[in-house]
């Protein structure tokens, strides 16, 4: 739930109410695929209920993605397709935000822009140093510990966006 957490601890509470307001509520099936590997991704997902698998090109799941994840980030970003595939594990609810509607809020409100590509840096700087510290690139396991430590500001804004994510769930009619 941490990358999603640091999203909505960035965003202000009218962009938390944008993304709700413009995103829809979607069921996707057990076994269902939400995004394929090598094929271009429409939408930006945040996972509201249930849980859904990463599963790199060789079949091998890398990473379990929960409530209040974001999922397409990086191909959203860098508008390349997916390196690996999403499907759901359970029967799953996620908050699906159209891509297009999404670059064109982007470019439109550069405010909104700052804050949302900030917040990506923020927990994709996260994920890098949690990846880079497993493989133990440079680091002692002391390094490694202090890695996974949040700082107070960190905690503050986690804080706000677990009370952003239940208002978003009531608002889409989930909590």
């Amino acid at each position: 739930m941490r990358k999603a957490l640091y999203i909505l601890g960035e965003l202000a509470d009218t962009d938390v109410e944008w993304l709700a307001s413009h995103g829809s509520r979607r069921h996707v099936s057990q076994g269902t695929v939400l995004i394929r590997k090598d094929e271009p991704v429409k939408e930006l997902f945040i996972v509201l209920e249930g849980r859904l698998a990463v599963t790199a090109a060789d079949g091998k799941e890398v990473a379990l993605l929960l409530s209040g994840e974001v999922v397409g980030e990086m191909s959203f970003v860098d508008s390349t397709p997916p390196s690996a595939s999403v499907a759901a594990t359970e029967d799953t609810q996620v908050l699906s935000i159209p891509r297009d509607s999404l670059r064109a809020k982007l470019d439109n409100d550069p405010n909104f822009a700052a804050r949302f590509y900030r917040a990506l840096a923020v927990f994709l700087a996260d994920r890098l140093r949690v990846t880079t510290g497993r493989f133990g690139y440079g680091s002692t396991a002391e390094d490694a510990h202090a890695a996974d430590e949040l700082s107070e500001d960190q905690l503050d804004s986690l804080d706000l966006a677990g009370v952003r994510f239940d208002q978003m769930l009531k608002r889409l009619g989930g909590a």
